[in-house]
């Protein structure tokens, strides 16, 4: 039989394919250095990043419940606000009321007690009259006070039958 490779190809050949798989080999281990290496980069990356949501979440809960807050207070506010220029309204009323009956024929008394009328208008709020309610009656009553009897008139409880 013929004799196809030498044995001196054959130490070439395996010699060639050595240095071959060994370079192969070299370049396979930096590419996989390289990439432990950024592993290692992202890693700590998401590690911070992980840290800075945690922070970021905490942060919008915070605004979140601050919001609430300011939100509360505020409605408060409006209210207590509200509750104060109702009650001076009604101690406007009252003084004009006095002044009507003390000097019902001046002017300014007239022109204040327009202006009087015109803040309830705007306020929403109901004339005298038109409640049955007086607040001078409760603020200096000429007689004992029934509370029952207000809150009745006012609406707050029911009468017995």
């Amino acid at each position: 039989m013929l004799k196809l490779f030498t044995e001196k190809d054959v130490r070439k050949l395996v010699s060639r394919l050595k240095e071959e798989y060994g370079e192969v080999l070299r370049r396979q281990k930096t590419v996989t250095e390289e990439i432990k290496r950024e592993n290692a980069r992202l890693r700590a990356r998401l590690s911070e990043l992980e840290g800075e949501r945690g922070r970021v979440s905490a942060a919008l809960v915070h605004a979140v419940k601050t919001g609430e807050t300011i939100r509360e207070e505020g409605k408060t506010e409006t209210e207590n606000k509200r509750k104060e220029l109702d009650l001076l309204a009604e101690k406007c009323r009252v003084l004009s009321d006095r002044l009507i009956k003390k000097y019902p024929d001046e002017e300014d008394v007239a022109q204040f007690e327009s202006f009087t009328q015109s803040l309830h208008e705007e306020l929403g709020l109901q004339a005298e009259e038109e409640s049955g309610f007086h607040m001078e009656d409760v603020l200096a009553p000429k007689k004992p006070l029934d509370l029952g009897k207000l809150c009745k008139d006012l609406g707050l409880m029911e009468e017995d039958e």
